[in-house]
This record gives structure tokens, C-alpha cells and sequence, in this order.
């Protein structure tokens, strides 16, 4: 699961929460499924205030991360082959200088090549974004279209279009009637944070709980559906939330796993 990959899943699953008061325990349990065509993946989030870990299993296929805000520190864990790749604050700010300095470069080098050219490559370098550059920019703008009922939930149903096209399709729900606080998502700002020089502008809007203005939507999303062409693309429901305490080894690397380094990571300091 990459980066960008994990914030668009913990933040659908952050803006999807609702539960139970918040005294009732310290941590969420967000449980969701996500399809996209014939292939359904399952999503369970766990998170607290400074820990995040995400489990997801397609087709028994499962991935693993962990995310430690105060130690600042992102794990990926293959559970399969046991083991696990880590990445840290000092990480992220290498592989952003390095990614800085490709494209820089590789921008100098478009300067060079006829019109038509760099217009070719340009967008394919566009088309080659893909969910990333789809989530970055500016955000869509929503018109409530009426109701529907989304698992428990009666919600209100809204659609975005981007640049003259839909492109999303959300049912959200009342926040006042689900009992959360904006502390159960600090973690998802954390996770943000970690990555922001990583990631394109616009992502931020990601851990927004409703889209305000005039042009935006009003609760928190239950259901999301993404479109393309007029066409869905994927749909992710919240299935079930609940309030539980979690154990410290649940966002610990489990024991006898090895150690590998991650792609890109032969620079590092020890």
C-alpha cells in the first residue's frame, strides 16, 4: 500500500466515523468495504490519538501499516512473507529533495523539446497520476440531490463535479446525531503532516470533515462513490464503528518478523 494510497483510505475512513460518546473508550474501530468493479477489498482502521493502524484483505490478500505519530515513524507490514519496511520523518524529507530535484530537472529537460512534444509528454505525465493527481487541486463542488439510506444511516445525498463533470457521489449524515470529537482524528492530521512534502497540493482537503462554502456538502460522508467519465469507479460504505481500547501490541511489529529496506531508501543515515 502506498502513501498516497494510505491517506486516501484512513481519510475516508476518518471522515466516515461515526459512534458511540466519546467516553465510552479511547480508541475507533472503523470498519468499511471498498469495490471497484468486480473486486471488493475490506477495510478495518484502527485509531487513537497519536496511532493509527490499517488492515486490509482482498481476495485473502492482506496489507498491513502502522503509523506512530509520536515516535514518527510509518511501517508496512507483510504478514505473509513476515516482515516489514519502515519509514521516518528524516526519510520523508530525503525522498522529497530527491523527488524536488527529478523534477526540476526533468522540467529544464521539457524546456528543451519542441511545442508539440512537450505537450505530449506533459500529459502523460498528467494521465499518470492517477488517484493522487485525481484527489490533488481543487476541490469538487457538491449540490445535494436528495436522500438515501447507507447501512443504519439515512443520509443526504450529494454530487461533485470537477471541471464541468461528475466526479463524485457522497451520502452523508447529521454529525451532531453521531458523537464524535475532532480529537479521534488527530492521527489523521499526524499522518498528513508526515507526508505532506510527499504529496500534491490539494490533499489536505482529504482530512476535512464536510466540504464548506456555498459549492460544498454538509455532514460526514457514509458512502463515497468516484467517477470517471460519467462512470463509477469505486464505492467505499462504512459498514460498522465502535469505541474500544486497544492493546499496545496491536501497533507493535510482531515478533521473529524481519526487517527490510525500502525501495528507494539506499541513502539513509543510520
Amino acid at each position: 500500500m502506498t502513501p498516497a494510497h494510505t491517506l486516501a483510505a484512513i481519510a475516508a475512513a476518518a471522515i466516515g466515523f461515526a459512534g458511540a460518546p466519546a467516553a465510552a473508550a479511547d480508541g475507533v474501530l472503523i470498519a468499511q468495504k471498498i469495490t471497484s468493479g468486480d473486486k471488493t477489498t475490506t477495510l478495518q482502521t484502527q485509531l487513537e490519538k497519536t496511532r493509527m493502524r490499517a488492515e486490509t484483505d482482498q481476495n485473502g490478500r492482506k496489507m498491513l501499516v502502522v503509523f506512530d505519530g509520536s515516535a514518527g515513524i510509518f511501517r508496512s507490514i507483510d504478514e505473509q512473507n513476515k516482515t516489514y519496511t519502515e519509514m521516518t520523518r528524516a526519510d520523508v524529507e530525503r525522498i522529497s529533495s530527491q523527488m524536488s530535484g527529478a523534477m526540476a530537472q526533468m522540467q529544464q529537460q521539457l524546456q528543451n523539446l519542441p511545442p508539440e512534444q512537450r505537450a505530449r509528454v506533459e500529459a502523460m505525465m498528467q494521465g499518470g497520476r492517477g488517484m493522487v493527481g485525481a484527489m490533488a487541486g481543487p476541490p469538487p463542488e457538491y449540490k445535494k440531490v436528495g436522500t438515501d439510506t447507507v447501512g443504519k444511516w439515512r443520509c443526504d445525498k450529494y454530487e461533485g463535479t470537477k471541471n464541468g463533470e461528475k466526479s463524485s457521489e457522497i451520502c452523508t449524515v447529521d454529525p451532531s446525531a453521531l458523537g464524535f470529537t475532532p480529537s479521534d482524528f488527530e492521527v489523521a492530521k499526524q499522518l498528513a503532516e508526515f507526508f505532506a512534502k510527499m504529496m500534491p497540493p490539494g490533499m489536505d482537503s482529504l482530512f476535512r470533515v464536510g466540504a464548506p462554502g456555498p459549492n460544498g456538502f454538509s455532514g460526514i460522508p457514509v458512502r463515497s462513490v468516484t467517477f470517471k467519465g460519467g462512470t463509477p469507479q469505486s464505492t467505499t460504505e462504512v459498514t460498522d464503528v465502535s469505541r474500544q481500547n486497544f492493546p499496545d501490541e496491536l501497533f507493535a511489529v510482531p515478533a521473529g518478523y524481519t526487517k527490510r529496506e525500502m525501495p528507494g531508501m539506499r541513502g539513509r543515515q543510520q
